[in-house]
């Protein structure tokens, strides 16, 4: 099922009319790697994620956080306490790009000095 997508248009990235650009877009977000990065050492809630993403403001991870449930990467569980619990984790395809996010830091990170060496 397509849900009125053109199926010629799945998975045509280059294609200005592809949905996948607004995936795309979202998943190279440095807030959303930045999300998944986390998630993917497991369970977290805002605040955890809020204190381990230095620099991230409270409206800015609120939104990244809506924004990656709205495209099913993450879970967003709320208990029912006093305060409210609510706590975020990776969905099976939210884990899958994870994986691949998870590789493309690593490189970042054991390539850095020669990035910063190389840089104008």
């Amino acid at each position: 099922m397509t849900d009125g997508i053109n199926p010629h248009l799945i998975g045509q990235v280059l294609s200005s009319t592809c949905p996948s650009r607004a995936i795309l877009e979202h998943l190279s977000n440095k807030w959303s790697v930045l999300v998944l990065h986390c998630l993917s050492e497991g369970v977290h809630r805002f605040s955890q994620l809020r204190n381990r993403i230095q620099g991230i403001s409270e409206k800015m991870l609120a939104q990244t956080l809506k924004m990656l449930e709205g495209d099913g990467f993450i879970l967003r569980t709320v208990y029912a306490e006093v305060p409210p619990k609510v706590e975020y984790q990776l969905t099976l395809v939210g884990a899958q790009a994870a994986e691949k996010l998870n590789y493309l830091i690593t490189w970042i990170e054991r390539n850095l000095p020669e990035i910063l060496e190389n840089k104008h």
